[in-house]
């Protein structure tokens, strides 16, 4: 297949990866009605296309939290890259640098923060807020040396979700039938065997490897966050972050007006309205639904982004439209990494900033910076 579209790379990626790795990346929560409802709610709006105006030049850089992008999109944090092509999270991060966008690390990534940062450019780094708050302490520090810009706190992760898929993949198994499992898929899948699987090694969770007594394998490290994810976290923690981290502050998680005020008081720099893909509390509104709220409630003390069903680069140009700042993707460049690594990341990149300059062309906008309302037709 030649892929031309997020869908295709999808398709791409379910061919390649085995059945419990591609439905880690492809499922939500529950009966996964918010991962549908991105989608949908973003598919229902409509732009307000406009014609005969001056549209030589055109500009899709912006600046989130002190850093220039030269279009408004990051990759966001997704977990265990490196199970889907060979280091996956080195790949993707080389992907962004040559798109001139931002990585974000995820603390579950299989590639380490230095390994990624000795690789290319500094990643932003993904935390979450754990119960031991030593290691924790010990991260924020190793990201700060690691020459990270920007620190994203996702707070909307205090348990993991039910994740059905997971199940019925065997993915969440553990002992002798996870690891036959595991196997069997392996070996009906050659290509990800030989690529992944012999010469992706080590398959741990780098970032917390120093954590885990023993842990030789994923599963094991998954674990161990599982058993982190700290419940009593709240916007004071901030503070403790503050005593090691002194770069801008990302909240990724937030789906709430008050709960973007009190990001504000906290001292945060930006925001990422997010129902995290869907995989969490299933049945909450959509983020593009949210948003508009949001950037009402804080627009003007913070940079707010969005993810959550962001497909094409029309979907970037909506969510302008409503005030974000830019985008964070996650199924998109996962899909594409793991129909083919790098390259296909590449590919995507290149597809979405064509199809964010034709939406800019075709509704009058010139620049990504003065995106607003007026680009959308609300009679529908």
């Amino acid at each position: 297949m030649n892929p031309a579209s997020v869908s295709d790379y999808r398709e791409l990626a379910r061919r390649r990866l085995p059945k419990m790795f591609f439905e880690y990346i492809d499922g939500g929560a529950y009966a996964e009605v918010t991962l549908r409802r991105n989608v949908e709610d973003m598919e229902a709006i409509a732009l307000r296309q406009r014609v005969m105006r001056d549209m030589t030049k055109l500009d899709m850089s912006v600046e989130v939290a002190g850093q220039k992008l030269a279009m408004p999109l990051a990759l966001a944090p997704v977990g265990m890259a490196g199970m889907y092509a060979r280091r996956g999270e080195v790949q993707a991060s080389a992907a962004a640098t040559a798109a001139g966008i931002p990585f974000c690390l995820s603390t579950v990534g299989v590639c380490s923060l230095e390994e990624v940062a000795k690789a290319g450019t500094p990643p932003w780094f993904q935390l979450y807020m754990l119960k031991d708050r030593g290691y924790m302490k010990e991260l924020l520090s190793r990201a700060r040396d690691a020459g990270c810009p920007v620190l994203v706190f996702t707070v909307d992760l205090p348990v993991p979700g039910a994740r059905y898929r997971d199940a019925r993949s065997g993915f969440s198994q553990r002992g002798l039938a996870g690891a036959l499992n595991t196997a069997w898929q392996g070996m009906t899948h050659p290509e990800w065997t030989w690529d992944v699987f012999l010469n992706g090694r080590p398959h741990t969770l780098g970032s917390v490897a120093g954590a885990v007594e023993q842990g030789r394998n994923v599963t094991a490290f998954l674990g161990w966050i599982a058993r982190n994810f700290d419940r009593s976290v709240t916007w004071a923690d901030i503070d403790w972050v503050r005593e090691v981290w002194d770069g801008p502050i990302i909240i990724k998680g937030v789906l709430d007006a008050e709960d973007a005020r009190a990001a504000v008081k906290a001292g945060a720099q930006g925001v990422v309205v997010s129902n995290h893909g869907g995989r969490q509390l299933d049945g909450v509104s959509s983020s593009v639904a949210a948003l508009p709220r949001i950037v009402d409630a804080v627009g003007a003390d913070l940079d707010v982004l969005m993810d959550g069903g962001v497909r094409s680069g029309l979907d970037v140009l909506k969510a302008l439209a409503l005030g974000a700042k830019a985008c964070l993707i996650g199924r998109p460049w996962a899909f594409a990494l793991g129909a083919g690594g790098r390259p296909m990341i590449e590919r995507l990149l290149a597809t979405l900033q064509g199809e964010l300059a034709t939406a800019m062309i075709l509704t009058g906008c010139n620049t990504a910076t003065g995106a607003d309302q007026t680009l959308l037709d609300r009679r529908i």
